[in-house]
Formats: structure tokens, sequence, C-alpha cells
């Protein structure tokens, strides 16, 4: 019959959809009041909202991670990584949704009263850390893409300067190394080019003895001795730059290649500036930026949006979709032959426990326990008949269940002589003869 007093509102899809959220029942809902069915529709939206926001924070800290590396001013978009980060992004969503789901379903509503007491707040701790968890990690990369040009800026600053000490580095670094060999090959040069001046000098003495201009003109013995001077310096010359000339030409080489690797790390300076540009570093900034307080705030927030459903169910007091839902309960139970006692019996540590009966189970055990029984019965009543019938049988021909069989005497026989046979033959004839008469 219809109720006149109230009429429950009929559900909506969106309604429904957001009640599964909720891990509400969508059967007893249906049957509710409507206060009921807001209930479960704002946790359901708060699930499906958290898991939203994970999906965004985490496509995007995803992104941020392996994102092309460059200035932070001149970021350029790599669709490669935007699908893998959407993809990624969608994965941790459906993650976050499910915990959530299983954190507000499996969270009980209390004592039915609105205040909050310890013993229900130390039940739910568990799972009030696990929240404060999620929303810590949804919290971060919504916080630094809140503040991105700022920390866009301040990150750029970061990778000049990071530039400028790598460059820096690398001049002092390639200094000592190039002005190392440069000594080696002035030493080398300065060997071959004072040999080379001696060399000069002899020869215009040399000149000035042949002209006359050191006393007579002509090759005499001072001419003589500077010229045997000219040749063994020549030939030392020789040796000196067959010695020291690839020695400069490998230091030559050196400073070439010296130079090509201060100018190849020197192009690495913006790549290792650029690998600034991380999760890690702006977090790092962010925090710096927005300070600590708005950082908490932030932070707060999401922790408030995380846990708000937990403490909602706390502070729920029972409602008609409650005591459906344990009358369905009950009657579940009772359908499937479950018989529960509370607070039948005390444990060791004192504590309270519920007897729990299985009847459909404690059915079979009888019935499997009585047919035992009868089969037990049956076979002891068919074991006695069946001795009684043989019985019967043995009375009236007992031979037929006796038979003799004499006894095999021929090797006993065979090992006694002929005379001793023929008289123990003669023996048994007279014996039967007179049993006969």
């Amino acid at each position: 019959m219809k109720a006149d007093f109230y009429a429950t509102p009929k559900s909506k899809p969106l309604m429904r959809m957001f009640w599964q959220a909720a891990g509400g029942d969508r059967y007893i809902l249906d049957r509710a009041t409507y206060s009921d069915q807001i209930k479960y529709m704002c946790l359901g939206g708060i699930v499906v909202a958290t898991g939203v926001m994970a999906a965004i924070a985490g496509g995007y800290a995803f992104y941020t991670i392996f994102e092309p590396r460059g200035s932070a001013l001149e970021s350029d978009y790599d669709f490669l990584t935007i699908v893998l980060s959407t993809i990624f992004g969608l994965i941790w969503g459906l993650i976050i949704f499910n915990i959530d789901r299983f954190i507000v379903t499996s969270t009980g509503k209390g004592d039915g009263t609105e205040a909050i007491t310890w013993g229900e707040l130390k039940s739910a701790l568990p799972r009030i850390i696990m929240g404060a968890i999620i929303a810590l990690t949804i919290s971060k990369p919504v916080e630094i893409r809140m503040f991105k040009s700022e920390i866009d800026v301040e990150l750029h600053k970061s990778q000049m300067q990071k530039q400028q000490e790598y460059l820096s580095n690398i001049e002092a670094t390639f200094e000592g190394r190039i002005a190392t060999e440069r000594e080696k090959i002035v030493k080398w040069e300065t060997e071959i080019q004072a040999k080379e001046n001696r060399y000069v000098e002899l020869e215009n003495l040399l000149a000035d003895e042949m002209g006359g201009n050191r006393g007579a003109r002509g090759y005499g013995p001072e001419a003589q001795k500077l010229e045997q001077q000219l040749q063994r310096l020549d030939g030392e010359i020789k040796i000196l730059k067959a010695k020291n000339a690839p020695l400069i030409t490998e230091g030559y080489n050196n400073l070439k290649l010296f130079e090509q690797q201060k100018l190849a790390d020197i192009d690495n300076g913006e790549k290792v500036a650029a690998g600034l540009d991380g999760l890690l570093m702006r977090i790092k900034l962010a925090h710096e930026i927005a300070g600590t307080w708005i950082s908490l705030f932030i932070t707060l927030l999401f922790m408030a949006i995380e846990l708000t459903p937990i403490f909602f169910k706390l502070m729920l007091t029972k409602s008609p979709y409650d005591y459906l839902e344990e009358n369905t309960k009950e009657l579940m139970k009772a359908k499937q032959g479950i018989y529960i006692q509370y607070n039948y019996y005390k444990d060791k540590q004192g504590l309270e426990r519920d007897l729990v009966r299985f009847l459909n189970v404690e059915k079979e055990i009888l019935q499997q326990e009585k047919l035992l029984e009868a089969q037990k019965r049956l076979t002891d009543y068919a074991i006695s008949k069946y001795e009684e019938q043989i019985k019967r049988k043995i009375d009236i021909s007992p031979e037929s269940f006796i038979r003799l069989e004499a006894p095999d005497v021929s090797p006993i026989l065979e090992e006694v002589p002929e005379a001793s046979i023929t008289t123990t033959e003669t023996t048994n004839a007279e014996v039967l003869e007179e049993e006969r008469v």
C-alpha cells in the first residue's frame, strides 16, 4: 500500500553514481529519506572530487618529472610526454579514488551520535593517517602549479647562476691545463732557440774572422775552430729538434684538444643548468616563494577535503537508511541461516565476544551424523540377518561347509621296503575284515 504521509524522491543517474562512489546501497537509498540520499551523494561527490584532483596532480607531477629540460622561461610542450602524463594521471586518479572509496566505506558511524569520542577517533586513526598522506601527495603538485609563474622566474635565476658557476669551474679547470702545456712548449722551443741563436753568433764570428774584421783576413786557425764549433752545434741542434719537435707537436695538439673539450663543456652548461628544472626544485622554490604558512594552509586545505568524509561519517546520527541497512543485513543473515548471539561470552582478556552460529552448516552436519548412525544400524542388522541365514544352511547340511581330504602318503611309501609294504597291506586287510565281522 502506498504511503500517504511521505514519498521518497526518485533518484537520478548522477545521484546514483555518487552513491556508488560513497559505497551506498542503491536499493536501500531508494527507500530511504531524501536527507539520506543527499548525505551519500555529498560523500560520493567528495570522493569523486578527490580522485579528479589526484588525477590532475599526478599527471602534472609526471609531466614535470619527464618533460624535456630547458630554460624555465622558454619551455616547450612535448606531445608524447603530455599523452603519457594523461595516461598516468588517469591511472593515479583511479588508484586514489578506490583508496578513498575503501576508506569511506570501511569507516563506521561510531556510536550513532554527533560527538566524536576518543574510542571512535582511535579506531579511525589508521584511515586518518592514510587520508593525510594522500592529501599531501595531491597538494604539492597543485601548489607548484598555483605558483608556476613565480617559480619559473626564480628557477631561471637559479639556472643562470648555476650556469655561471659551471662556466667558472670550466675556466679554472682548463686554464691550469692549458697553462701547464704552454709552459712545456715554451721550454722545448726555448731550448732549440737558444741553440739556434748560438749558431747564428758563431756564424757571425766566422764571417768576421774570414773578412779580416778580427785580424788577418782569410781562413786561419781561429776560423777553423769556429767552423768546427758550428759543425758540432749544428749536430746538437738537429738532435735537439728531433727530440723536442714531436713533444712540441703533441703539446699543440693537446692545446687544441683542451680548447675543443672546453667548448663542448661550455655548450653542456645549458643542459646542466636545465637539470634544475625538476619536481624537487620546484617544490623547494614553492616553499620559499609561498612561505611556510601559505604552503601549510594549502596542505591543510587538501587534508580537510580528504578527511572530511571520515569525520563526517563519525559525526552522523542514525537515520532511516541505517536502520533499513541493519534490517536488510539481519534478513540476509536469517535467510542464509546465520544466527548471532551478541556479547555471548568473554575471552581471556575479558572482552565480550559474539557467538556466531551457522544454522545451515549445523543442519548439514547433523544430517550427515544421523545418516552415518543409520548406516551403522543397517549394516549391523544386515550382518545379523546374514549370520542367521548361514546358520540355517549349516543345520541342514553341515558337510557342505566341511571338506576332508586324505593326506598324500606316496612319498613315505617310496622310502619303505617292498616286504614291509606287503605286510602292512595284509595287516590292514585283516583289520578291515575283523571290523566288517
